[in-house]
């Protein structure tokens, strides 16, 4: 009896030290944003009189309500239709599995080893031959292509251990393709489906590098993109400075916590494996 309350205290304190390490950071900055302004805090120190109010100046200053519409459209625009396309392809080669689909998923995993930051260049001048250069399609379209080889990896691993007996059956019974597919193994999907449109909002939302490359405005790019020009702004101005990353923070973190279920679900029913 000594052995597993042993490990059950190791495990609490592991996960603790784990909780505090990822919390320590947000409080950190959440302390620091109620100094006042200008004012060079040390440490993780509660100010004697907090300065609510940076938050207000912070999202006034930055223009968060255009920031915040142009990041819906761009999560519009890339989410929806990489879902979508994830799905189809992930379907068709998990568990349609024509001829040479494994070197079409081999493709899509070589694809994974792409960093940003190596084709970002080719891509500045892909959207400036096109004429998308400074426009919301610019972060849209480049994000569609970046995601799909971990989406279609994710969608695929899912749709491989969907059991093939409802699809025969369907089959008996008179279904389509598109109609095992949309029918039957799209409501089976609900939980990858969701966890990758979360996974896509959060990479799409924080996404920093392509738009302060490709769109010059930031009131084309996404929050986290504005951020450069908001810290260039007042890039001297700590408190402000951090109340303005709090308030770009707060969706991505609001977006988690009512969707997590249904991400720790996707998880437990095994759609990372294959």
């Amino acid at each position: 009896m000594i052995t597993p309350l042993r490990d059950k205290i190791l495990g609490r304190a592991l996960l603790f030290l784990l909780m505090a390490i990822t919390i320590i950071p947000f409080v950190s900055l959440f302390v620091t944003a109620l100094h006042p302004p200008g004012t060079y805090p040390a440490g993780i120190s509660w100010p004697e009189t907090p300065r609510w109010d940076n938050f207000l100046t912070a999202f006034q200053s930055a223009n968060m309500l255009e920031l915040l519409w142009s990041s819906v459209l761009i999560e519009l625009g890339v989410v929806p239709i990489a879902v979508l396309i994830a799905t189809l392809a992930g379907f068709a080669l998990g568990h349609l599995r024509p001829r040479g689909g494994n070197a079409v998923f081999i493709v899509f995993i070589l694809g994974l080893t792409l960093p940003f930051e190596g084709i970002v260049v080719p891509l500045y001048y892909q959207m400036r031959d096109i004429g998308l250069l400074n426009s919301r399609w610019a972060i849209i379209l480049p994000l569609i292509g970046l995601f799909m080889p971990f989406a279609i990896m994710w969608m695929r691993a899912h749709f491989v251990n969907m059991p093939h007996d409802l699809s025969e059956a369907a089959r008996v019974d008179g279904a389509s393709t598109w109609q095992l597919f949309w029918k039957i193994h799209v409501p089976l999907s609900a939980p990858a489906l969701s966890s990758l449109a979360i996974l896509l909002f959060l990479w799409t939302w924080n996404q920093f590098l392509l738009a302060i490359v490709l769109v010059d405005d930031p009131a084309n790019r996404t929050m986290a993109g504005a951020l450069g020009a908001f810290q260039g702004q007042w890039g001297t101005d700590i408190p402000l400075l951090c109340a303005g990353s709090l308030l770009i923070l707060t969706p991505t973190l609001l977006i988690f916590l009512i969707f997590q279920r249904h991400f720790v679900s996707a998880l437990l029913q095994g759609s990372l494996k294959g």
